[in-house]
């Protein structure tokens, strides 16, 4: 009998595929329209407007900006538009949304940007486990863009996996 250990995980031939590496870990600034609204509560255009004349936008430069409104309010859709008009020439992007919703949108959008071509035809596999709050949209959008191009897609660890698709023949 051989003393040899054998790494047949290392001879599967599985590729591991590890959604962290696209996670976005930027920062997301919150613009809060409570701030800019009469008593935190009613948008008055005059005053509203008058607030987003006289904020400091320099604060907002080259950032990722969620726009959102943590009061009970109603918000005209021009109002966002106002906002828009401000930061869209200063921040790196900018979403109406909470950050959770902004990092998510932007985590799919990497992940539709991944370059599939180690992907053809080989057996992938979708690392489980990590640090990162890698939330179920990711793992769904992760399968939609492989499904066309790999022989098979599993979920887990490459010692233990759960199959998820198969290439029919």
């Amino acid at each position: 009998m051989s003393d040899t250990i054998i790494n047949k995980v290392a001879e599967s031939g599985l590729i591991t595929l590890n959604l962290e590496e696209w996670y976005p870990t930027e920062e997301i600034r919150v613009f809060d329209l409570k701030d800019h609204l009469f008593m935190g509560l009613i948008l008055k255009e005059k005053d509203f407007r008058e607030a987003l004349k006289n904020t400091d936008w320099s604060a907002y430069q080259n950032q990722l900006i969620a726009v959102t409104c943590s009061a009970d309010a109603i918000i005209p859709a021009w109002a966002y538009m106002l906002v828009a008009t401000y930061l869209a020439p200063i921040a790196a992007g900018i979403h109406q949304g909470s950050p959770d919703e902004y990092r998510s949108i932007l985590f799919r959008q990497r992940i539709q940007d991944i370059d599939l071509h180690p992907f053809i035809d080989q057996r992938v596999v979708v690392k489980g486990c990590g640090d990162l709050p890698i939330g179920p949209d990711a793992y769904l959008e992760i399968t939609r863009i492989l499904q066309p191009v790999a022989k098979s897609i599993m979920y887990g660890e490459p010692c233990s996996t759960v199959p998820i698709y198969k290439k029919p023949k």
